[in-house]
């Protein structure tokens, strides 16, 4: 059986070829064009992002180095901080040992110094007080003066500030002892060792009767006699004056001291001489003044007032006896008190 095709199917269509226009192949060739420009910027789009790409990849891979770098730095650093905290400690750790042994090095200086600086015023406070004693017992004030220069010169040599009240104080003291009106002790006990000394050269009244009998023969026998009758009368002449002497006697007993009466005289003199001496060593001025009218009531007695000697021996006597003084020493107590003060460290 033989169907029938439709008419579709029977036979194709022929194509009908239409010839091209003049507007379709300009619009093609704008397209091609645009299509030509679009594949150009999209290589060169695919060329710029390329770069841009190995452009990052660098950056990234300089970045990662930089950061591993950056991360060693900062090991290193950290590392370095580290030991620096460590020099830092043992560094501090020092200094205060060095605070230290600085602190304790000055408190044994000054501890040395309070300690010379005490020994210091109690050497001056002895030597001061021993001084004290010595012109006590000597009455004279050089002993004092000489304990304050020397004082004065220590104190300044010390340079100390705490120090300064009492290098004035010494300034003090020794003004006023200088200007002091004392006895000079020294001078007067020279002066009685003198008179004790001339006592044994002294003559008595009687032996000066005797001396000037004796001279007087000898000034008449002077001249020698050119006869033998003249030397005869000048003989008896002698022998006569002998047996008979006319004198002027104001101290009978004076005249009739024998030898050993001298010598006991001369003694009894000395040893009111060296009483006196005792009695101004101690201190002692009335009983040297009495010891002293003593001993000149027995030379006006009992010794040749004519003589040169016995007018030596008095004079000497009469300024021994002005010169004695009953001031008393001047003390040093201002002195004294600044030591205390020095010494109790106020």
């Amino acid at each position: 059986m033989n169907a029938e095709l439709p008419p579709e199917s029977a036979a194709p269509p022929t194509p009908s070829v239409t010839p091209p226009s003049k507007g379709s192949s300009k619009s093609t060739l704008v397209v091609a064009g645009v299509a030509v420009l679009a594949l150009a910027s999209s290589g060169m789009l695919w060329q710029k992002l390329s770069s841009i790409q190995e452009h990052l990849a660098r950056q990234s891979a300089d970045a990662g180095a930089q950061a591993v770098e950056a991360r060693t730095m900062a090991r290193q650093a950290q590392d370095q901080a580290r030991e620096t905290a460590a020099h830092q400690a043992v560094t501090d750790a020092r200094i205060s040992e060095t605070t230290l042994q600085r602190s304790q090095l000055e408190d044994l200086m000054q501890s040395l110094s309070r300690s010379r600086d005490e020994n210091l015023v109690v050497d001056i406070e002895s030597s001061v007080r021993l001084a004290q004693q010595q012109a006590q017992l000597t009455g004279s004030v050089e002993p004092l003066l000489a304990a304050l220069k020397t004082a004065d010169d220590r104190v300044s040599r010390a340079a100390q500030p705490r120090l300064a009240p009492l290098q004035r104080a010494i300034a003090r003291d020794t003004d006023r002892i200088k200007s002091a009106s004392t006895t000079d002790t020294p001078g007067l006990l020279i002066k009685l060792d003198e008179l004790v000394r001339q006592v044994d050269e002294l003559p008595t009244v009687n032996a000066v009767v005797a001396a000037s009998a004796v001279g007087a023969d000898k000034t008449t026998s002077g001249p020698a006699a050119s006869e033998w009758w003249q030397r005869w009368l000048d003989l008896v002449h002698q022998e006569a004056r002998k047996l008979l002497r006319v004198s002027r006697i104001e101290q009978p007993e004076a005249a009739l001291l024998s030898p050993e009466q001298s010598f006991f005289l001369r003694e009894n003199l000395k040893l009111k001489l060296l009483n006196a001496r005792l009695g101004l060593l101690a201190r002692q001025l009335e009983s040297s003044r009495a010891d002293l009218a003593a001993a000149t009531a027995a030379l006006n007695k009992y010794f040749d007032p004519s003589s040169r000697k016995t007018q030596n021996m008095a004079t000497l006597l009469q300024q021994v006896q002005s010169q004695m003084k009953s001031a008393e020493l001047p003390r040093v107590d201002e002195t004294l008190a600044a030591l205390a003060t020095a010494a109790a460290g106020r």
